[in-house]
């Protein structure tokens, strides 16, 4: 099957995860602690984040899960604020940060214009939130490279499911199978089989090859090594 289109996750996948959202989370922590040490640390061993290192753990929910699974760990720790004004500002907080800090991989600009060279059709589904999304991409001037882009709040539901997946598929009239979706955690490959696409896993981000394997079509290393598993599938 002739693949004709190309879905990415965000986060470890175009944008550089540790140097991006590693910086960001530490001022959003601190922004909410609001000087208080104890809330400081409460908040981040509730994200996964290691506050010495400035790094988060392999197993932090901001990894693969979406702000709204953060915030309800967090309104257990501020729960004076009601969980709405938690929710709202921490989403203003990680996307205003965010963005500041967003760095996307050397090699991304380049792959993207050899695959719109080559006509496929390239689109994003991120659990993060699609102004978020559609703020870094501003930022690092690619947001013109994609026809698709929509977050974990667009209506399509997050992954694991494939409600993005199968929207990008209905937005571009591709058949799911004629399309290959990038990811960097097993949410992303899990998200591809069940929407019926071809899982590609890339290893920039937190999750190893090896942790990517089981759920995997194929597995890169670098996303620069995409176009060449494209022109080997289509021949």
């Amino acid at each position: 099957m002739t693949v004709k289109a190309v879905l990415f996750d965000k986060d470890g996948v175009l944008v550089d995860f540790d140097a991006t959202w590693c910086p960001a989370a530490g001022k959003v922590i601190d922004t909410l602690a609001d000087g208080n040490e104890h809330r400081r640390v409460a908040l981040a061993d509730a994200a996964g984040f290691d506050l010495d290192a400035v790094k988060f753990r392999k197993d932090s929910v901001f990894i693969a899960g979406t702000s709204g699974e953060l915030v309800g760990l967090w309104s257990e720790i501020l729960s004076e604020t009601p969980k709405h004004l938690i929710g709202s500002q921490s989403r203003a907080l990680f996307s205003k940060f965010g963005a500041e800090h967003v760095s996307a991989y050397d090699d991304v600009a380049d792959t993207l214009t050899v695959l719109g060279a080559a006509r496929l059709a390239l689109g994003i589904a991120t659990n993060d939130e699609e102004i978020s999304a559609r703020t870094q991409m501003r930022r690092l001037l690619l947001d013109g490279r994609f026809t698709f882009i929509a977050g974990a709040d667009s209506g399509h539901g997050a992954k694991p499911e494939p409600g993005m997946l199968l929207a990008f598929s209905e937005h571009i009239d591709v058949k799911p199978e004629e399309i290959i979706m990038v990811g960097d955690s097993t949410h992303d490959m899990r998200a591809a089989r069940a929407a019926g696409m071809i899982a590609v896993g890339v290893s920039t981000g937190p999750a190893s090859q090896s942790d990517l394997e089981p759920y995997a079509d194929h597995c890169i290393s670098r996303l620069s090594e995409l176009p060449k598993l494209i022109e080997q599938r289509n021949g």
